[in-house]
């Protein structure tokens, strides 16, 4: 499989999706919200994101299955056989969808054997498309121009880190994590996109104590791991993983460049 070449189909498919997303999003009429059953927002752009996304990745790889938010769940005792398997969030940040600020994004991962080994990330408000092979580097396409994706370096008791967090979810363990930093800069940021300013370099920590599933997470992931980052589990310090039993992420700190202090 040549993951260079499939990254550019993923890329269309992303952003074909983040066009009929903004369609809705520009509606003068209004989003409709409905309610799923965890009580969190669903909204017609999700919707049809999704059905777009599931119909392209099918055409371009009808042997690998598709994991999606908006999918009905597939059993572990099926899904623990696959080899590879695509990871699909088609409207991450709903909540900031609906508020209207632009911060929402398309997230797109392809896993192997419980490790993200392509992501793709469009932003459909500002049409920056972001995307990572493994071993390949991290690139984000800006205004027409293709730049490299590189982390900051930094150490942990570094003064005025910038930490990334939440504009819907900033938890008490969140906040105590943040406490312990010297003289931290907050930068607020919705979905995916506290990944990628790491990626970037602006940023270099994004604690995320509170509930994330794998769609969340998984297509940033590799993309700032591709920059020289990292996305570990705050208990085992490891890399988080995918297509797990349960698909809730545990509780992770992602970094830029962490240097040893």
């Amino acid at each position: 499989m040549n993951l260079l070449e499939l990254v550019k189909s993923v890329q269309r498919i992303a952003q074909a999706a983040g066009e009929v997303i903004m369609e809705i999003y520009e509606d003068a009429a209004g989003v409709e919200i409905s309610k799923k059953s965890d009580n969190s927002p669903l909204t017609q752009a999700d919707k049809a994101a999704n059905e777009l996304i599931c119909i392209g990745l099918i055409h371009l790889t009808p042997n690998i299955p598709i994991i999606s938010e908006e999918n009905k769940q597939i059993p572990y005792e099926e899904r623990k056989h696959y080899d590879y398997a695509w990871l699909v969030d088609p409207l991450d940040g709903t909540k900031e969808f609906i508020k209207r600020n632009g911060e929402f994004t398309v997230n797109i991962a392809l896993i192997h054997q419980q490790k993200v080994v392509l992501g793709v990330v469009y932003t459909p408000a500002t049409a920056e498309m972001s995307w990572a092979v493994q071993g390949k580097g991290a690139y984000q396409i800006k205004n027409g121009e293709t730049v490299k994706l590189v982390a900051a370096s930094f150490t942990n008791h570094q003064q005025g880190l910038g930490v990334v967090c939440s504009r819907s979810h900033l938890t008490d363990e969140t906040q105590s994590f943040i406490d312990g930093l010297n003289a931290p800069n907050l930068v607020s940021r919705g979905s995916s996109l506290k990944f990628l300013i790491l990626a970037e370099g602006k940023a270099h920590i994004y604690p995320r104590l509170a509930p994330t599933m794998e769609w969340d997470t998984g297509a940033a992931q590799i993309i700032l791991e591709e920059a020289g980052g990292q996305v570990l589990d705050n208990q085992t310090k490891a890399p988080l993983l995918y297509n797990k039993e349960n698909l809730l992420n545990p509780y992770f700190i992602a970094y830029g460049n962490l240097q040893a202090s």
